[in-house]
């Protein structure tokens, strides 16, 4: 009698055992896991399945909506409900979505913690600040952005294709981008880099802060006067330079950042060619002082092919004789977004119908 009640005695602790321990076996097989590394070169788990999003990096909520996942996003981060131009041509739907950071980019937790994401976008900018949302709120972080660089953005269109279940979707974009920009490099040849027009880039908002490195004018066919002032590794990174310097580079072409809205641009073209410590300057003197697109919170993914479209028309036109940027525009954003007229109604709040010399 007392074998048979230790026996059972031993059966029933090892059910206990195998009951203690079912459950997260069962959690690992019902929920599946899909790993990448994001561009700090963390290693992040989502679920295998998302369902909802939350992006603070505007870069990236523009291609979520490109590849078609715009249903999941939960949110919107301040830049793009308050400043951002496109967005709401592109998104409208994003007009009812609740705004989960402040002006400073700052995520509100306990909004972020009642939207339930699967995964959270974040700017790879500060490494600390992806762990500190992902210790905080217990779900993946991904800090993604492209850094002003063609390459990192098609793979970073490739990563969130792969995030929230869009591959196909991420392939076509990428591929259909790669075309265009082997077209523009097509059209304009083999040109050394001593005989490419030298630009000069004024970018946020003011005459002496450019980028060290701006794609969109290399695949055009010119050369940046500012390229190398910092290292090549910080992707596009912004720098300040003395007026001495932009006189002494005397570049051929100076581009204006013009996403901001006509009343708000504190650089213009009148302005520069109007000023007489640049009166000497080439670009000046043959009035090839043009607005661009530039930065808005890094890339909408199809407005900066447009601008690359756009730079190699204004730096050769001669090869690009008959180009319409609304005309095309309008087919690249209806490539990416499936829309009719979105770069019109763009251009049209950019007061962009003097952008091209007649």
């Amino acid at each position: 009698m007392s074998r048979r009640r230790g026996s059972t005695l031993l059966l029933l602790a090892a059910l206990l055992l195998l009951l203690c321990q079912e459950p997260a076996g069962l959690r690992a097989r019902e929920i599946p896991r899909l790993a990448v590394r994001d561009s700090l070169g963390r290693r992040v788990e989502v679920p295998a399945t998302v369902r909802r999003v939350i992006s603070l990096e505007p870069e990236i909520t523009r291609i979520i909506v490109a590849l078609g996942g715009g249903d999941k996003l939960v949110s919107v981060d301040f830049f793009l409900r308050h400043f951002d131009h496109l967005f709401s041509v592109v998104f409208p739907q994003g007009r009812d979505l609740p705004v989960v950071s402040n002006q400073a980019q700052d995520l509100n937790f306990e909004l972020a913690l009642r939207l339930r994401p699967d995964v959270l976008f974040s700017s790879p900018s500060e490494f600390q600040s992806a762990e500190r949302i992902e210790r905080k709120l217990r779900i993946p972080v991904a800090a993604l952005a492209s850094t002003g660089r063609f390459e990192n953005l098609l793979q970073e269109i490739g990563t969130v294709g792969r995030l929230i279940g869009r591959e196909n979707r991420a392939r076509e974009l990428a591929e259909f981008f790669r075309a265009k920009i082997s077209d523009i490099e097509l059209r304009i040849g083999r040109v050394p880099a001593a005989a490419r027009p030298r630009v000069y880039l004024a970018f946020w908002g003011s005459l002496l802060r450019t980028p060290v490195a701006y794609d969109p004018v290399d695949a055009a066919g010119a050369v940046n006067c500012a390229a190398g002032l910092l290292p090549s590794y910080l992707g596009t990174a912004g720098t300040t330079v003395r007026l001495e310097d932009i006189i002494r580079w005397d570049p051929d072409m100076i581009l204006i950042q013009g996403n901001y809205l006509p009343e708000e641009r504190a650089v213009t073209a009148a302005g520069i060619l109007s000023d007489a410590r640049l009166a000497s300057l080439r670009a000046v003197r043959g009035r090839r002082v043009h607005y661009t697109f530039g930065f808005w919170y890094w890339w909408d993914p199809a407005l900066v092919l447009v601008e690359t479209l756009y730079l190699a028309r204004l730096l050769h036109p001669d090869r690009f004789p008959r180009f319409d940027l609304r005309q095309e525009g309008d087919a690249v954003f209806r490539e990416f977004y499936g829309l009719d007229g979105a770069f019109t109604k763009l251009w049209r709040l950019l007061d962009c119908d003097d952008w091209l010399p007649k």
